[in-house]
């Protein structure tokens, strides 16, 4: 059992924070405090006018802000008050566990958002963990939280001795690294923008990655800026001169291709490395222009080893698969053929004598068309990687993984021949309650249990995520997270044979795990169980009104069986599809063997995930939780060609967008529908990018079914996107399917946009009568603002009820905290006037 003690210890880490990190100012975390938004249009504003030297009555006259209807005002105000409760639930998004003298020592990064300056706050909450003699754990938590101001990231060092954390004021200020130990900052380094440009923070690129002796410190950062013409009255100004200079100007030069959606400041990632003793930075050499790095790795040094490496994965911006000189967007797409290297590390010994081609970087990975995640077992004997071949192979953005591993060789000096070994191929059909397929978009820094070869990671499993434990060696696979349970869960930290983790569904906010196994500590042959034990923290505390609100839904994942399945199929393509129904206890009170149209029933409101190769699993959403507690009941479907049912379902789809999808959510409707739970005539449906792209396609094809439509960012006309978008290799993959590379080219011909059209939703437009909701980013480079601008007008045109909201700042995503916070608000109010 385990449980927490309120009167906190003081946190070790704690004392890392301190020195330029600021407490939250709690009159903004006051329940009873009001949060204003400036932007949005929630106060009434009255403005009296006067008549001089008359006698008139006057009345006030009431302002309504541009684009809200009068009749829904008090509609908009609660709503926003509601929605106010559950943005301000802080989210878990890191976790780590520390060793020291005192004890275990457990820290969390926290995220909330701060609407009034519209950015993500995160925070660090610490707790020591004490063991006790009946086994149990006990978490003592700090007394609060402390906010890290200026901060980019936080990465330990292996033994959890010193933190690493780095910090940028502009993008004109020096990159700032800082070294803590557990009582004071031990070292400051700042690198100026001439070595090299922003610290790459991302999730894609980044790598940040200690040594094992932790005297160095390798990362990726974005390489100098390339030298720019300079200007003066005189004209061209030769030579290099400072951006200062006076009485002259920078040109811009040739423009340089960026890796695409909010990767516009990234065109060549480059690799670093820091001595912490010195505080010396070196770019790593050896390796080739065309090549952008990322997620490096430092390679255990051998006592034969005349050098300290470094592993990587690289990018090349060649794109010779596809005979087209350019970045393509990146962001989301595994389908980017890379492959992993080995490189000598700049403060590598140079009295060895070796010559100059050993300083080259090695393809370690050459039959292999993806390789990227490189993590090290602890002994340093084997590097394990997972590979996107299926997703590169056959163009879909996402697609199965497989893991593989190689032993590092003994002299530790890395060759091109070393042999590759699969672990988890790829799935392409499984069988019920066995693993669908290998779905991670990475793993933990450290993902091993103490034996050294079995990693831990959270994969997508169906249409929840589950964590489950691979045997690198025997290559044995075991679900460690419960398998009855419609909980998603996701690992945070291990430690030993101990797991940290966070569970949550649609309708449970998420809770702290503690997971751990007697026979696993015990090196039990037999199957291992594992125990689960929740954490009482302050995270976990919610407001008594979202626990009421909560407490009334319910969730089931249904199984949709496919419409019109055939011999012809694929066994995969044929296996029933998953979808979500969240419902309130009431709607599902009727008798369902009676086979009513559920006229009785909350509206239901159809969520449709983009990608298309994405998928919702059932983890905690607030915007989700808050279209829930309106009265609404969801219906999220995972249509064929979802992520977490085998490849064969996945492949299934390319080619046949704006049918095979459009048929899977009609049927998932009318399986609802069949059990008299969702009344037909109150339906709205709600999606973004292809989930747009479904959502259009869905009013327009099936026009009389919807009572209104919710796009964000939505595919609306191929045809133009093609021309538009930073992946234009995804218009001619969804389009044609497997035959697409020898379709796709950069100047679509007549024939080719005269497809893309008739794929589109626009090609449907002239039957649409649903009442639609346009919420677009202006800065979106993955779909372009004016796909959704287009559909949009020419809605308006033939008569249509529409509204249309850009974000000037925001990208595909739309998640800045007051743009997030707009666009649902709308989307509640939209569908009570038009749903209920």
């Amino acid at each position: 059992m385990i449980c927490a003690c309120g009167g906190a210890t003081a946190d070790l880490y704690g004392r890392f924070f301190r020195r330029r990190f600021s407490l939250p100012n709690p009159s903004l975390r006051h329940p009873n405090s009001p949060l204003h938004f400036p932007s949005l249009p929630f106060t009434n504003t009255w403005k009296c006018r006067t008549r001089a030297m008359q006698t008139d009555e006057v009345h006030p006259v009431k302002e309504i802000p541009l684009g809200l209807d009068a009749t829904m005002e008090d509609e908009y105000a609660s709503q926003a008050k509601l929605l106010k409760e559950f943005t301000n639930v802080p989210s878990i998004n890191k976790g780590w566990i520390f060793n020291s003298d005192s004890g275990k020592q457990a820290m969390f990064s926290v995220g909330q958002p701060d609407h009034l300056a519209n950015k993500k706050r995160t925070l660090i909450l610490s707790s020591h963990i004490s063991e006790e003699n009946n086994c149990s754990v006990k978490f003592h938590w700090s007394p609060f939280p402390i906010e890290m101001v200026g901060v980019s990231t936080v990465v330990p060092s292996p033994s959890g001795s010193k933190l690493l954390v780095v910090r940028k004021k502009d993008n004109a200020s020096p990159m700032q690294l800082e070294i803590w130990d557990h009582s004071r900052l031990e070292k400051e380094i700042h690198v100026p923008q001439s070595i090299h440009g922003a610290l790459y923070t991302d999730g894609w690129f980044e790598g940040i990655s200690w040594n094992h002796e932790e005297t160095h410190i390798a990362y990726v950062a974005e390489g100098p800026c390339p030298l720019k013409p300079t200007f003066d009255g005189f004209g061209y100004k030769e030579g290099v001169s400072s951006d200062k200079d006076c009485g002259s100007w920078k040109g811009q030069g040739e423009w340089e291709e960026h890796w695409g959606e909010t990767y516009s400041d990234k065109r060549q990632p480059a690799l670093f490395v820091v001595d912490i003793n010195s505080g010396e930075v070196r770019a790593v050499e050896g390796i080739t222009k065309s090549l952008s790095v990322g997620q490096v790795v430092w390679a255990s040094s051998s006592s034969k080893a005349l050098h300290k490496y470094l592993v990587f994965v690289g990018w090349s911006s060649d794109n010779d698969f596809l005979q087209t000189k350019r970045k393509l967007g990146i962001k989301y797409c595994y389908n980017r053929p890379c492959a992993l290297y080995a490189v000598r590390s700049p403060f590598s010994d140079t009295s060895a004598g070796i010559g100059e081609d050993s300083a080259k970087a090695v393809n370690l990975t050459q039959s292999l068309s993806s390789a990227f995640f490189p993590r090290f077992s602890p002994d340093g004997k084997i590097l394990v990687f997972l590979s996107a071949k299926s997703a590169v192979d056959t163009g879909a953005h996402s697609a199965t993984n497989s893991l593989h591993k190689m032993e590092w060789p003994s002299d530790g000096n890395p060759c091109s021949s070393i042999d590759i070994v699969d672990v988890v191929p790829v799935v392409l059909s499984a069988d019920d309650d066995c693993l669908p397929g290998l779905y991670c978009s990475g793993f933990l820094n450290h993902p091993w249990l103490s034996d050294g070869y079995t990693m831990i990671l959270s994969t997508i499993w169906g249409s929840v995520q589950a964590i489950v434990s691979i045997n690198v060696s025997s290559c044995k696979i075991s679900r460690i997270s419960p398998l009855e349970t419609s909980y998603s869960w996701d690992v945070l930290a291990v430690d030993g044979d101990n797991i940290l983790a966070v569970c949550s569904s649609l309708i449970d906010p998420p809770q702290i795990k503690y997971g751990s196994s007697l026979e696993f500590k015990e090196r039990s042959i037999s199957s291992i169980a594992w125990d689960w034990f929740g954490v009482v923290s302050p995270l976990s505390r919610y407001s008594e009104k979202i626990k009421s609100l909560l407490s009334t839904l319910q969730l089931n994942i249904m199984k949709i069986p496919v419409p019109g399945a055939s011999e012809e199929m694929s066994g995969g393509a044929k296996k029933p599809f998953e979808a979500i129904f969240v419902s309130h206890s009431s709607s599902q009170s009727k008798d369902s063997s009676k086979g009513s149209e559920g006229n009785g029933c909350n509206p239901l409101i159809v969520v449709l995930h983009g990608g298309p190769h994405s998928v919702t699993v059932s983890s905690y959403s607030k915007s989700l939780a808050f279209l829930s507690s309106l009265g609404y009941n969801l219906l999220l479907v995972n249509y064929r060609g979802s992520l977490g049912f085998g490849e064969e379902a996945l492949q299934s789809l390319p080619g046949k967008i704006g049918f095979q999808d459009v048929q899977d959510v009609l049927a998932a409707m009318d399986h609802v529908i069949q059990l008299g739970i969702v009344d037909p005539s109150r339906v709205a449906v709600l999606g973004g990018s292809h989930g747009g792209f479904l959502s259009t396609h869905l009013i327009g094809q099936a026009p009389e079914r919807f009572a209104g439509a919710a796009v964000r960012n939505p595919v609306c006309n191929l045809s133009l996107m093609v021309g538009t978008t930073d992946i234009p290799d995804w218009c001619y993959v969804e389009t044609y399917g497997k035959e697409w590379k020898s379709f796709f080219t950069e100047a679509p011909s007549a024939e080719h946009l005269s497809l893309l059209y008739e794929k589109s939703p626009i090609s449907h437009l002239s039957k649409v009568k649903t009442p639609t909701l346009f919420l677009l980013g202006a800065q979106d480079l993955r779909v372009p603002v004016s796909n959704g601008l287009q559909y949009a007008r020419a809605l308006k045109e033939k008569g249509g009820e529409v509204k249309v909201i850009v974000f000037p700042n925001d990208v595909h995503a739309i998640e800045k905290p007051q743009s997030d916070f707009e666009s649902f608000l709308n989307i509640g109010v939209w569908f009570k006037k038009y749903c209920k």
